[in-house]
């Protein structure tokens, strides 16, 4: 056993009684039938879980050395920038260029392309595609619970089970660099994510197929399990807040022309504006047709929600950091009696992840990120579709609903590691409904090799992204790719 692994064992007791996520009961009621089932099921999975590992075991996930030739990593963003809208890549470009953990959001594409040389398990499932650090966080249920859980699905697809670990783990190390924390701190940070979504497996793994299907992360639960009083504080005046007025109510004063009639959304370019091409270039029949597609694909009693709304005005919106420059904007209803409702549509692409594993289910791309978020996410936006237009795929969802994004910028150690555990709990949930839980928890083990692989590679690919960072910085002062400047 390594001196990490030493300290980590004989830490973890005292850890866990600290988690944001205290374990639940691995014990169920079963019949002798389903007792004996159980147990023939699991002899089955830790014979295949052996033969995995005789072909990938759990310390060969670890470690990151660049294969050679590695693709240029400003290469890799350039070409994902084609087919977007011209004038806002170099808002991208500007963004990802602000630290190296704006970088490492913006750069999916990049890790993809560097995962898909690493061991595998071979083991595919339903994954986020894109699960660092901040996209996950709080929303509101159909029934109006705060749950936190995943809450980008743009690159979701059937892929490796470990690149979202990964790229998950690797976050953490990213994120406690930005914040100062000591490089001991950072390694351990990732290290505890990785054991915590080890643990949060096993469980599944012996749960009902049914009561982990309906497990979900209460909100208000997590925080009253918080232990840094002002971060308990700050979260719940975030949560106040977002409880106080329906969020679209707050959006409509933020975001509509004072006393317009009809309600219009007030232009803020360059990164919310009307798009007079885009108006002219798409038909009104061509725009009618899309939203009866997108009409369509929402359950029938949603349908009958929605029909009691009125498009009234649309605008382009930029957002996030990997999202910048796609088609991506929002669209303002009013019912008949005044309320708004803001949908948000985004332009869906391949994921960055089916060049390197296949294609996926789907042909239609918003489809695809519709799918995936259903199924992994424990709650989904009850307006959750997909489009498509003339020229391009879309899916669409409410603008915001209670979101509450966590405060990374913020996070101390201590902070980091419980929400890193969180985050790995929320990626477990999710897997384990698509996934085989008991066949991926055999894999993972009770000991620590998974845990020192995952650490051990989080930091190294780190150390990687650093590198790509100063890579793009170096490449914008040469002119190679244009930057915008923002203020």
């Amino acid at each position: 056993m390594s001196a990490a692994s030493a300290r980590h064992t004989a830490k973890r007791a005292s850890k866990s009684k600290a988690s944001d996520t205290k374990p639940k009961s691995a014990t169920s009621k079963r019949s002798h039938l389903s007792q004996d089932s159980f147990h023939q099921a699991v002899e089955i999975r830790q014979e295949m879980a052996k033969n995995i590992r005789d072909k990938c075991s759990r310390k060969s996930l670890g470690g990151w050395r660049a294969p050679k030739p590695r693709r240029d990593p400003v290469d890799i963003l350039i070409e994902t920038s084609k087919g977007r809208v011209e004038s806002l890549v170099p808002i991208r470009y500007a963004r990802m260029m602000a630290s190296p953990f704006a970088f490492y959001r913006g750069a999916a594409a990049i890790m993809a392309s560097d995962l898909s040389s690493t061991a595998s398990t071979g083991l595919h499932l339903q994954i986020c595609g894109d699960a660092h650090l901040v996209n996950f966080g709080g929303f509101a249920t159909p029934e109006r619970k705060l749950v936190f859980d995943i809450n980008d699905f743009d690159e979701t697809t059937i892929g490796p089970w470990e690149w979202d670990v990964k790229r998950l783990c690797a976050s953490l190390v990213v994120a406690a660099r930005a914040n100062e924390c000591p490089a001991d701190d950072a390694h351990d940070i990732a290290w505890a994510a990785a054991a915590a979504y080890r643990d949060h497996m096993a469980e599944y793994a012996v749960m009902p197929l049914l009561d982990a299907w309906y497990d979900h992360i209460d909100m208000e639960a997590v925080i009253g399990r918080m232990q840094d009083e002002q971060m308990k504080k700050l979260t719940t005046k975030n949560v106040r807040k977002a409880k106080e007025h329906t969020a679209h109510m707050k959006e409509f004063v933020k975001l509509t022309v004072a006393g317009g009639s009809p309600a219009r959304i007030q232009d803020e370019p360059p990164l919310l504006y009307h798009d007079a091409d885009l108006q002219n270039e798409i038909s009104v029949e061509e725009r009618a047709r899309a939203f009866e597609f997108y009409f369509d694909s929402l359950q029938p009693e949603r349908r009958v929600l929605l029909d009691r709304f009125e498009a009234v005005d649309a605008a382009v919106k930029v957002v996030g950091v990997g999202s910048v420059g796609t088609y991506c904007g929002i669209i303002l209803f009013v019912s008949g009696s005044g309320d708004p409702l803001f949908l948000q549509f985004k332009e869906a692409r391949e994921s960055v992840i089916d060049p390197f594993v296949g294609r996926n289910p789907y042909a239609h791309q918003g489809q695809r990120v519709v799918a995936g978020q259903r199924l992994m996410q424990s709650a989904s936006d009850i307006f959750l579709g997909w489009t498509q237009g003339p020229k391009r795929q879309f899916y669409l969802r409410q603008l915001r609903d209670a979101k509450i994004s966590p405060q990374v910028d913020l996070m101390n150690t201590a902070n980091l590691r419980r929400y890193g555990r969180l985050c790995a709990h929320t990626l477990a949930r999710a897997h384990a409904r698509s996934g085989d839980a008991l066949l991926l928890a055999a894999y993972l083990g009770k000991s620590d090799a998974f845990a020192d692989a995952i650490a051990s590679f989080s930091v190294a690919y780190a150390d990687q992204n650093e590198s790509d960072h100063a890579a793009m910085v170096k490449a914008a002062r040469a002119g190679r790719i244009q930057v915008a400047t923002i203020d």
